[in-house]
């Protein structure tokens, strides 16, 4: 599918935000192939139909979706202060991207990277409960009774917080665990098991968002059109 509404077209293609885009419709100052378009709602098919404003062509902007692996080393951000490595060295991208969310900087795996602000948005917010899948390492076995209490809750300052399952999947050791949650609070699942006496030795994240890890560390791949429009039909409302 190609189409997307007049308004968001407008926003997407850097003019200006969504709202002093829907001025410009009301004002009249935009067509799409010559006529003249007054409704939010209007379709417009980015790859054939010509948008104007003010009889100015306006060209949309390209929507990057980038999955990478992060490994260790590497600070999550755009840039750093500190002259520090960052996940920006690992992609190229002729778009200005950002990461989705955040990973530590001795936390591995799967991180998100897009100039799509509003899926990023809708990726982070908390009410829409993403679910994220962990591999832990931790410095001694997880008792019976504590992983019962992480499936149940524990208070992280005040708020509650806890995993939606806990599995073990090399069995008989219980100290490497795979958890999922639907938080992204900063540092949650290391801050969960100090909750409970338990330090994080490794900690890599196998899936966000229902998409899975599928390339090695440091290395990054285009998300597929099927798994963009899964993100966005889950996700937005």
């Amino acid at each position: 599918m190609t189409t997307v509404r007049i308004n968001k077209y407008l926003a997407d293609s850097g003019v200006s935000s969504r709202r002093k885009s829907e001025e410009y419709i009301l004002q009249g100052r935009v067509a799409v192939n010559d006529k003249i378009v007054l409704e939010f709602s209007h379709k417009v098919d980015i790859e054939t139909d010509i948008v104007t404003l003010d009889g100015e062509k306006i060209k949309p902007k390209k929507n990057i979706y980038i999955l990478l692996n992060k490994p260790k080393g590497y600070i999550t951000t755009v840039s750093d202060d500190r002259n520090r490595r960052t996940v920006m060295d690992l992609v190229k991208s002729k778009e200005r991207i950002y990461p989705v969310g955040r990973l530590d900087y001795d936390t591995t795996g799967l991180l998100f990277l897009t100039n799509d602000g509003e899926l990023s948005q809708l990726l982070t917010h908390p009410g829409n409960k993403v679910p994220r899948e962990y591999e832990v390492k931790l410095d001694k076995a997880l008792d019976e009774n504590d992983r019962l209490k992480l499936l149940q809750g524990v208070l992280l300052e005040g708020k509650k917080g806890k995993f939606i399952t806990i599995t073990f999947p090399w069995h008989k050791d219980k100290k490497i665990i795979s958890v999922v949650c639907e938080e992204g609070r900063n540092r949650f699942v290391k801050r969960m098991f100090r909750k409970l006496d338990y330090t994080v030795l490794e900690l890599n994240r196998l899936s966000f968002a229902g998409i899975n890890l599928d390339v090695p560390p440091g290395k990054s791949r285009n998300l597929t059109f099927s798994e963009i429009e899964q993100l966005k039909q889950k996700y937005t409302v």
